[in-house]
C-alpha cells in the first residue's frame, strides 16, 4: 500500500468544516490534530481513503473534493510547490508534478499526454475505485487547478475534465469550480488543456530559482526513492516475522544491516516509527487474507502476529472501524 501526505488528509477535513468532528477523524488517521502541517509527514492512502468515507457518512460530500481542491495552496507543498512557482510557464509546472509528484504521493502518476483537442494531464491511481479513492482523484484534479490559477497571469480553466467514475446526484459545484464541461463516466480521470495556456507565462516564474530548486528536488527524488525501498524491505521482513508474535525492531534492524538507532532515525525522517509500521504491515496483511476465503479468522489472527482472535479481532476495528467478520462479508458480495 502506498502513502499520500498527510496535508491532504488535513485540508479535505478542514473543507468538510463543523459538519464533521475533525479532531477525531484526523486522530483516527494517525494525526496528532494540533499537530503542524507538514507535507512531508506521509499517512498511508488506504487510511485516507478511510477517513474520507468517514466523513462521507457524517456530511454530504457531493462537493467536498471540489472545495479540498480548492483550499490548496502552492506554499503548501514546499519546495515543490516553489518550483511550480517559478517554473517559465504553466506547461513548464505542470511538467514538474509529472516528474516529482512521488515527493508527496506514490499512489498517484501524472502523465502529460498530447491529444488531438490540446494536452492531456492525466492522474493515474491504481486500485479499487471505493468512495474514497473517488473523492480523493476529484479532489486531486481541483487542487491542480486552482494551483495553475495561483500563477497563471489570466483567468484559467481547462477545456474539459474527465472523471472515470459515475457522477454524483449534482455536478454544478464541479463545473462552476472547474469552469468548463466535466465529463464523468470517462476512460480518464484527466484535465484536458490548451497548448495556448500552458505557454504562457507564469507570474512568478524565474529561471535561477527554478535551476535551484530543480537540483533540490531532483536530491529531494533521490533520497525518497532510498528510504522506501527500506521501508519496502522492513514491511517484509515484518510480515515474514509476524507469524512468531511481534517482532522486535533491533531484529528487523539488524536483518536489514542497520544498527536499531539508525532504523529508528531513518523511520522517523519518513514520518514513521517502527511500531506504526509494524501496524501498517498487519493491517494489509489482514486486509489481503480477509479477501481468501481458505482462511479462518483464526488463522489470520495467528498469521498477523496475535495470539488469541479476540486481540486480532479489537485491533482490527481499531484500524478500520469494523469487525474481521463484517469487513469479510463486504468484501464477499462486492
Amino acid at each position: 500500500m502506498g502513502h499520500v501526505t498527510s496535508l491532504f488528509a488535513r485540508k479535505m477535513v478542514a473543507a468538510a468544516g463543523k459538519a464533521v468532528d475533525a479532531r477525531a477523524l484526523l486522530a483516527g488517521a494517525g494525526l496528532d490534530p494540533d499537530g503542524a502541517w507538514d507535507p512531508k509527514v506521509m499517512i498511508p492512502a488506504s487510511i485516507y481513503y478511510d477517513m474520507l468515507e468517514r466523513i462521507a457518512e457524517q456530511t454530504d460530500v457531493t462537493d467536498l473534493p471540489v472545495r479540498g481542491g480548492a483550499s490548496m495552496r502552492c506554499d503548501d507543498y514546499g519546495a515543490l510547490g516553489l518550483a511550480w512557482k517559478a517554473a517559465l510557464d504553466l506547461g513548464g509546472s505542470f511538467s514538474r508534478v509529472e516528474r516529482y509528484s512521488r515527493l508527496w504521493t506514490s499512489v498517484v502518476r501524472y502523465e502529460l499526454r498530447p491529444d488531438p483537442r490540446g494536452i492531456l494531464f492525466i492522474l493515474h491511481r491504481e486500485g479499487e475505485r471505493r468512495l474514497g479513492m473517488r473523492l480523493s482523484n476529484e479532489a486531486t484534479l481541483a487542487s491542480a487547478v486552482s494551483l495553475a490559477r495561483q500563477v497563471c497571469p489570466a483567468p484559467f480553466a481547462p477545456l474539459e475534465v474527465q472523471i472515470r467514475h459515475r457522477a454524483p446526484r449534482s455536478v454544478a459545484a464541479h463545473e462552476d469550480w472547474f469552469g468548463c464541461p466535466v465529463r464523468f463516466d470517462a476512460e480518464l480521470d484527466a484535465l484536458l488543456l490548451s497548448p495556448e495556456t500552458l505557454a504562457q507565462p507564469n507570474i512568478l516564474g524565474d529561471a535561477g530559482i527554478s535551476s535551484y530548486l530543480i537540483s533540490h528536488l531532483d536530491a529531494a527524488l533521490s533520497e525518497i526513492a532510498d528510504e522506501m525501498s527500506l521501508v519496502a524491505q522492513a514491511k517484509d521482513a515484518i510480515a515474514q516475522s509476524l507469524s512468531e508474535g511481534t517482532p522486535r525492531m533491533a531484529d528487523v534492524a539488524r536483518g536489514l544491516g542497520l544498527s536499531a538507532r539508525s532504523f529508528h532515525r531513518r523511520l522517523s525522517e519518513q514520518g514513521m516509527s517502527f511500531q506504526t509500521l509494524t501496524e501498517e504491515t498487519r493491517r494489509e496483511l489482514a486486509e489481503g487474507l480477509l479477501r481468501d476465503a481458505r482462511y479462518s479468522l483464526a488463522e489470520i489472527a495467528f498469521l498477523t502476529g496475535f495470539s488469541e482472535q479476540s486481540s486480532f479481532t479489537r485491533a482490527f476495528k481499531r484500524w478500520v472501524g469494523r469487525t474481521p467478520a463484517s469487513c469479510r462479508k463486504d468484501l464477499s458480495s462486492r
